[in-house]
């Protein structure tokens, strides 16, 4: 967060991924909200997480110049669907609560909104993210449908998995 307490939101560079890998391998390894495969490593998750055009990645940089947490955006679909965009975020849980994931959020949305995209689609919105669900609704997202038992939690074994939309 900058002084102001305004989360600033900048495009992430590659000098940025160390920083964002510091926190986003806990996530990955931990595997309740998020469905890379658990054993992703470091080379493979940066490629997956710094999309080619019109993609972005983006931090939230917090007032030291510490990484808080870390969003991409994606063209969700090709052909005639590619007027969808779509969205994976990931916040350090040390800065959970405070704002991170809502300024990803909202500047996500902001953005694909801006790159001409007409709708958000997240795939896959893990179900027991409560805090997630949450968040995606109070920014005007909706879930259009469960895949039950679409995702393997390893405390609550199947639970289902959201997608969920918003129009831009």
């Amino acid at each position: 967060m900058t002084g102001t307490g305004t989360p600033l939101v900048r495009e992430a560079t590659a000098e940025d991924w160390p920083a964002m890998w510091a926190f986003m391998e806990g996530i990955v390894r931990a595997g309740e909200t998020f469905s890379w495969d658990r054993e992703t490593t470091q080379e493979q998750a940066q490629v997956m997480w710094f999309p080619q055009p019109p993609g972005h990645t983006f931090v939230v940089v917090g007032s030291g110049g510490e990484i808080l947490g870390t969003a991409n955006s994606v063209r969700n679909h090709r052909g005639g669907a590619s007027h969808i965009a779509s969205a994976s975020f990931m916040v350090d849980p040390a800065h959970s609560g405070r704002g991170v994931g809502r300024a990803l959020g909202e500047h996500v949305l902001d953005q694909a909104r801006d790159d001409g995209f007409r709708a958000m689609q997240f795939n896959a919105v893990v179900e027991t993210n409560t805090r997630a669900v949450a968040l995606w609704r109070s920014l005007g997202l909706k879930v259009l449908g469960t895949l039950p038992e679409g995702f393997r939690h390893p405390v609550h074994g199947y639970v289902g998995l959201h997608i969920m939309h918003r129009a831009l």
